[in-house]
């Protein structure tokens, strides 16, 4: 049943070529509607700001788990000592390409 007072309009705000003002009705459940007013109230926030940071923060939530996260491949005990850190340049040099120095 459609319950006019538990729809709120919230305002969004986009920059398109100047200020383009969109009015959205959500449908918001009672429980949820009567905290987010009272958090309006304890904050001295309207409610349109509390709805708009409550999307800010779910939306930045979503974009931080879409983060690609690089696997570690390591190889080898990362406590073990650097058989490669007492060479010299060109030694090191040699060891990776497999040859004496060539210039």
């Amino acid at each position: 049943m459609y319950d006019p007072l538990c729809t709120i309009w919230v305002v969004l705000l986009f920059l398109l070529d100047g200020d383009l003002n969109v009015k959205t009705t959500l449908d918001i459940k009672d429980e949820l509607l009567i905290r987010a007013k009272k958090l309006a109230k304890r904050t001295g926030k309207p409610l349109r700001a509390v709805v708009e940071d409550g999307l800010r923060l779910s939306l930045a939530r979503e974009s931080e788990s879409l983060r690609y996260v690089l696997p570690d491949c390591s190889v080898g005990d990362p406590n073990a000592d650097d058989p490669l850190e007492l060479l010299s340049w060109q030694d090191l040099r040699s060891e990776i390409y497999g040859g004496p120095d060539l210039k």
